[in-house]
């Protein structure tokens, strides 16, 4: 299989706004022992993306100063020790770094079949809010069938592919959005929306649960929901935090509610995780949700989709906060 010597991608010039998005020129990775190299058809635009351009995101020695966290495309070389996978496959993987680019070299535990009859741009939107809300709100907060979810920023990539996949699995759902319109989306996927610019949520998730509260919540606001969150947790509930949109601090916690609550507070970054905990994850995911995805279930909702060179564009649909679902970048 012919491989180019040189590929373009674009490189995060200085931290700012979307303009210093800017192509460069560069070699074609070689792929390290345990690693796919894959030619990039489509890669996902999330929003830890955003926050490393901007300098905001907590960037530990070893992570790739690329953005791009999720792509498909093709198996083009294989890395020492590679037996998963044959030159040709048509793969999705969750990169640690480097996805906005014509090729990436990935950890092959990290990298999945496409699902079936899956097209390249779906396909990029699905690394990584899948593993995102698999490990956090399956993992971490334990979700399962029967119980109650509040999902905050419920038509982000994330809040779709969880309020969808609280569908699938029998788990009652919320989700906070700040319009009507964004509020009917959330409604079409069976949840219950809760439009937070004229509706207190812990009243409303009290009012319609009787005063239970919810299991757990998923939630990307941080330091300013930290109390109401815990106020409409239910007895032994478990608050997820993936973001801090509402601040990265919380001042005068009530630790009592918490306590009197059994309440478990959390959070995790998957980005900071080791290769073998996101190999996991993929295992999990291939065994419990690749079966739905190939069903045709819980696929992702695509907002809007941008070339390559047009990254910067996209950063900023994304700033604005008027999509739904996913944004893509389209390689070829």
């Amino acid at each position: 299989m012919t491989v180019a010597q040189t590929m373009t991608l674009i490189e995060i010039t200085q931290f700012g706004g979307p303009e210093v998005l800017q192509p460069r020129q560069v070699d074609v990775p070689t792929p390290a022992a345990g690693e796919v190299l894959i030619r990039v058809h489509a890669a996902g635009v999330n929003r830890p993306d955003v926050l490393q351009r901007a300098g905001q995101y907590p960037m530990k020695p070893g992570m790739s100063p690329i953005p791009g966290l999720e792509v498909a495309g093709e198996v083009v070389a294989l890395g020492d020790g590679v037996s998963t996978f044959a030159l040709g496959d048509k793969v999705v993987a969750l990169t640690n770094g480097g996805g906005y680019a014509e090729y990436a070299a990935v950890p092959a535990g990290q990298t999945l079949p496409i699902p079936d009859g899956m097209e390249w741009v779906q396909a990029a939107a699905i690394p990584e809010t899948f593993f995102t809300v698999w490990a956090n709100l399956f993992g971490l907060g334990a979700a399962s069938k029967g119980q109650r979810a509040l999902i905050h920023g419920g038509t982000s990539g994330i809040g779709t592919t969880a309020l969808m996949l609280c569908g699938e699995f029998g788990i009652e759902a919320f989700a906070t959005a700040g319009s009507a319109d964004k509020g009917a989306v959330i409604e079409s996927l069976g949840a219950t929306a809760i439009n937070y610019r004229d509706q207190d949520f812990v009243q409303v998730i009290q009012d319609k649960t009787a005063g239970q509260g919810v299991n757990v919540i998923l939630d990307i606001m941080g330091g300013s929901y930290l109390n109401p969150n815990i106020a409409a947790l239910g007895m032994d509930g478990r608050l997820v935090m993936l973001g801090f949109l509402g601040g990265a601090k919380a001042k005068e916690v009530d630790l009592l509610a918490i306590m009197a609550k059994r309440a478990s507070v959390t959070g995790s970054l998957l980005r900071s995780r080791t290769a073998e905990e996101k190999a996991a994850i993929a295992a999990q995911l291939r065994e419990h949700v690749w079966p739905v995805l190939s069903a045709g279930r819980c696929l992702p909702m695509i907002d809007q989709v941008f070339d390559l060179k047009d990254a910067a564009k996209a950063h900023a649909r994304m700033e604005a906060g008027d999509h739904v679902g996913k944004i893509v970048l389209r390689v070829i």
